[in-house]
């Protein structure tokens, strides 16, 4: 958003055609954009050659309503900066953002095709402005009657951020209010002919059931610990005709919240995209599904990229130059030189991507980049390998990690068990999601049931000798021991002690591993070499990501190292195993020829 003069604004083409130029100059490469950018555009393009050429195709692109809403937004006053007061003037890709949500429509009602949008951004994109424009919009403009508009935040200042932007706006142009009824309160903007209203909301989950909300605005939606509010405000628009729930955020380092949830779930609505045009020049990776009511964009760097090439930053900025100040981005990357903290800031703040906690151990966007998502265990059936146990019955994840050798490359694959009851609490609903999807298998009750465990190393047969219950057991179970040479399997022998004896009578090398510096600092730095290398491969497991993204570390005076996290909620335990698993790998004399080496 910046400021045109008077005769460029009369010689600017309509919001509809700048918006369909911008998606053709992405994708032709006449635009500096990274790959989730091009493939957003891409869907556009392709969604109007099927309007045109597709008759069972159940949406249409309303050009009049995309140009309203854009028009609305225009005739909005700046309330900050150099161009408080003036009427806003959206730039291309806001043009495109906007008409995209609200230009498709269903040809059986009339109403609009996206429910959901989301959006990620570096800041100082004029995110505030653009969502305060869109809740006005909401509030007056929409046709809806009783409309309930809400910026919502886990805190009063940040559901205030928004909220006060749009409330300014209201409050500088008496022509505004007076051409809708608007009334600008201290808490609210109210429209008392249609009882419409719009203010900010701070709260947990559990005190915001009863709303009836035809548009939601969350405005950073990172800095959500969980996703409480999130998905009570997503739930309170179900008797709306056509609802909005806009996520406008900046990345942010919680892998395990819901803003990487909604980024994952449109990465892999864009991944369609991708495929269907043979990857448009990139590696596609993971899974892709069609979801034709939600829409979204990010804006970042691509893998590969130097974040501190000037050249690159405007894929993460598309305000580059206008809201976003060149120099002003040259100063924090100076500063991202020589401070690894300030580094931190500059990749989430100015190029958002998405990293691990404050002062972290390990650079995940090189972790990212050792993913291979073709990766089976399968594949590695009668390999030795060394396995890593970090116990927890209670209040954490128990972690197994199994770590092989090929050559001078390692791979991993977890496995993780944690207890029903802890799952089901509040606060865990992405965990909850990972168990789902087969990552974290869970056992009844407030204890973890170590048998599951036992299980799956030694196989089901084995195991039922061993169990008093056979219904503690899931069967048909072939064990890690049976698939593969396990030469050992490290353990802290703080919680396993029994166990232990019990694996060793089932045949197993059990060797004990103390939790300290010792032992950990040269797994460690070797782990982070090894990523940096590319020579450490995983197959995208998301709860060995975030574990890693949790681990903070710190330095002693003999520079060794040892493995952290800030918060209780921020889990390690994969993390520990595998750090546990790497270093008797690396000890391990047995293995100091690969599979392959060996076989020859």
């Amino acid at each position: 958003m910046g400021q045109l003069s008077v005769d460029e604004t009369a010689a600017r083409a309509s919001h509809v055609q700048l918006a369909l130029h911008y998606a053709q100059d992405i994708v032709a490469g006449r635009i500096v954009a990274g790959k989730w950018v091009k493939a957003a555009c891409r869907r556009q393009q392709d969604d109007l050659d099927r309007e045109k050429n597709d008759p069972d195709w159940p949406y249409f692109y309303d050009e009049d309503a995309a140009e309203r809403v854009c028009v609305f937004i225009s005739l909005l006053r700046h309330v900050k900066g150099k161009w408080a007061g003036q009427r806003i003037v959206l730039e291309p890709w806001q043009c495109f953002a906007l008409c995209c949500v609200f230009g498709w429509k269903r040809k059986d009602d009339q109403l609009r095709r996206f429910r959901s949008c989301y959006e990620e951004i570096a800041r100082k994109n004029s995110k505030s402005t653009k969502l305060a424009g869109i809740g006005l919009y909401m509030l007056v403009a929409d046709g809806e009657f009783g409309a309930e508009i809400y910026s919502v935040a886990t805190t009063r200042d940040q559901a205030h951020v928004v909220f006060d932007v749009a409330q300014q706006m209201a409050r500088i142009d008496g022509e505004f209010r007076g051409r809708f009824g608007v009334e600008a309160l201290t808490r609210s903007l109210i429209v008392r002919d249609s009882a419409s209203k719009f203010l900010p909301l701070a709260a947990e989950g559990s005190t915001l059931d009863g709303l009836n909300s035809s548009c939601v605005l969350d405005d950073e939606l990172h800095a959500h610990k969980t996703r409480h509010v999130h998905d009570v405000m997503d739930s309170s628009m179900g008797a709306r005709a056509q609802p909005l729930h806009c996520k406008i955020t900046t990345a942010g380092s919680n892998r395990a919240g819901v803003c990487y949830d909604q980024r994952i779930y449109l990465t892999k609505i864009l991944n369609a995209v991708l495929k269907r045009h043979d990857g448009m020049g990139y590696k596609v990776d993971g899974d892709a599904t069609d979801d034709e009511t939600f829409w979204g964009i990010i804006y970042t760097i691509d893998e590969g990229d130097d974040p501190l090439d000037e050249a690159i930053w405007p894929k993460a900025n598309p305000n580059y130059g206008i809201s976003v100040d060149p120099e002003d981005m040259r100063r924090a990357a100076a500063m991202a030189k020589v401070q690894s903290a300030a580094l931190n800031e500059f990749l989430t703040k100015r190029l958002n991507v998405w990293v691990n906690a404050d002062a972290a151990w390990m650079n995940m966007l090189a972790w990212d980049a050792c993913a291979d998502r073709a990766l089976k265990e399968e594949d590695f059936r009668g390999e030795p390998c060394v396995i890593g146990l970090d116990a927890a019955f209670k209040k954490d994840l128990f972690a197994k990690m199994k770590v092989f050798r090929r050559g001078d490359d390692y791979y991993a694959f977890g496995r993780y068990y944690m207890p029903q009851a802890l799952l089901d609490r509040r606060g865990w609903e992405q965990i909850a999601a990972w168990a789902r999807e087969g990552y974290i298998r869970t056992t009844p009750g407030e204890v973890l049931d170590i048998e599951a465990v036992r299980e799956e190393l030694i196989g089901s047969e084995a195991a039922r000798k061993r169990a008093v219950a056979d219904h503690r057991l899931q069967g048909d179970i072939e064990g890690d021991m049976t698939r593969f040479e396990v030469t050992e399997i490290a353990f802290d022998p703080a919680q396993l002690t029994q166990f232990s004896g019990e694996m060793i009578e089932d045949g197993a090398l059990m060797v004990e591993m103390r939790p300290n510096v010792l032992n950990f600092s040269p797994a460690m730095k070797e782990l982070d070499e090894l990523v940096a290398g590319k020579r450490f491969h995983h197959n995208g497991d998301p709860v060995l990501a975030w574990a890693i993204s949790n681990v903070v570390c710190h330095w002693d005076k003999k520079d060794n190292i040892y493995p952290n996290k800030e918060s209780v909620d921020q889990k390690i335990d994969p993390a520990i195993a595998l750090i546990m698993a790497l270093a008797r790998l690396l000890s391990c004399p047995t293995m100091e020829k690969s599979f392959w080496e060996q076989s020859a």
